[in-house]
């Protein structure tokens, strides 16, 4: 990516966003003294400068396993800096976008002295208020990403009770834990990521299942997790998918030989670890004399950008006979994508991939997240309705993640633990 256009016209871009809030900042600064506006200025141009040459040169250091964190984290700060800027120049936008209107309708209906930008009484200008109002926001946004850091192992169990009429009788009050997005590549702290493991084990699932990106792009990266991992036990099963991390797809390999031995090695790590992993196919749960049916397909998204190895197909030929049916897909764009059209019996399907996008609100009364924008299933239950605004049964579950990936921390969304109880 560094070679790329794209790279260059990224670093461009920041450029010019630093120039352009340069300009508001001497606007909030221009009632200091002269040597506090030397320092602020200073300031600022030393940590944006370092900013981009820190992001040019990034892709180009080579970390080990213990100075990992400190790349992402780098990185994390760099984008946050990034996005920070640029949601205070949407404030410094509004204002300029007001002068320049106020200044095309001076000049041909009224008489206005150069310079002026307020209106007595006012105690402070407009622009030097949506200058402030832009750089608070800005260090807000900035402020809750480095909260965020510490946020990335808190992991929170969501415990979901479903109803469903037609679930065999033996199968009432089973207890499945779901978790999707280990990203075990992003992990630093074995402890805290052992501690969430033994947090899901205390609520003993009858079930685990797995949806998918176990790794960042190697296979490799679960050496260190491996007894960790392995702890996830229960009386039914613990039961996998890929996700689309999990190809190795975002990663430049040497040859397709070495690309399909990573793949090779990651299928081994999911038995290993004593995961049944579901490529394409289905299994049959029994409790009493009553069966359920389980598919796990391989990554399958309606988003153009990311790929459709999996075969709905294959997984659900021989299920049809089963009177409740389990689907594990790692991408939520499915749901709507196939399943609830093609196949109107699959009652539960369970996702994750979006993260929540590590970063949102969820308070009673708002769900938001920037993600939504792209995903409209993207975190927690989510029902189909029938055109007579009807509820038809099926129902999809998005998981938030039990790990991170890119920032290395999480505000508003918590890694997640799902905990469903069918009745």
């Amino acid at each position: 990516m560094r070679n790329t256009p794209f790279w260059w016209i990224l670093i461009s871009f920041m450029v010019l966003l630093d120039i352009y809030f340069f300009q508001s900042l001497k606007v909030v600064a221009n009632s200091s003294s002269g040597r506090t506006k030397t320092i602020i200025y200073a300031s600022y141009w030393v940590l944006s400068v370092s900013a981009i040459i820190l992001l040019i040169i990034l892709p180009y250091l080579q970390f080990d396993k213990q100075t990992r964190f400190a790349r992402t984290t780098i990185f994390a700060m760099i984008a946050g800096l990034f996005f920070a800027k640029l949601i205070a120049a949407l404030f410094f936008m509004i204002d300029d976008v007001r002068r320049v209107i106020q200044w095309v309708a001076g000049k041909l209906f009224f008489s206005r002295t150069e310079g002026e930008d307020f209106q007595a009484g006012e105690t402070i200008t407009r622009s030097a208020f949506l200058s402030w109002a832009g750089m608070i926001m800005g260090s807000g946004l900035f402020g809750a990403l480095i909260y965020g850091f510490g946020n990335k192992y808190r992991y929170e169990v969501k415990r979901v009770k479903l109803n469903y009429p037609n679930l065999p009788a033996s199968f009432k009050g089973l207890k499945i834990a779901h978790i999707s997005d280990i990203h075990s590549g992003s992990f630093t702290d074995k402890k805290a990521v052992l501690k969430g493991v033994e947090k899901l084990m205390k609520e003993k699932p009858d079930l685990i299942l797995f949806t998918g990106d176990l790794v960042n792009n190697k296979a490799s990266e679960m050496e260190e997790y491996m007894d960790v991992f392995d702890k996830l036990k229960a009386p039914m099963g613990v039961y996998s998918t890929l996700g689309n991390h999990d190809y190795g797809d975002y990663v430049s390999w040497d040859s397709p030989e070495e690309k399909r031995t990573n793949l090779e090695r990651l299928l081994d790590v999911h038995s290993n670890l004593g995961w049944r992993l579901l490529m394409n196919e289905h299994v049959v749960l029994q409790k009493g004399n009553e069966e359920i049916a389980l598919l796990g397909i391989e990554n399958w998204s309606a988003k153009a950008r990311f790929p459709k190895y999996g075969k709905m197909k294959d997984a659900y030929s021989g299920a049809e006979k089963y009177p409740f049916k389990i689907l594990m897909s790692h991408d939520p764009s499915h749901w709507k994508g196939e399943v609830v059209e093609k196949y109107p019996d699959i009652d539960l399907t369970l996702s994750g991939h979006t993260h929540g996008m590590q970063f949102g609100v969820e308070i009673p009364g708002i769900k938001w997240s920037p993600v939504q924008y792209v995903y409209k299933e993207w975190a927690g239950l989510y029902e189909k309705i029938s055109t007579d605004n009807q509820v038809n049964g099926q129902k999809l579950y998005v998981n938030r993640g039990f790990g991170f990936i890119g920032y290395p921390g999480r505000v508003g969304i918590l890694p997640e633990i799902t905990v469903l109880e069918l009745s």
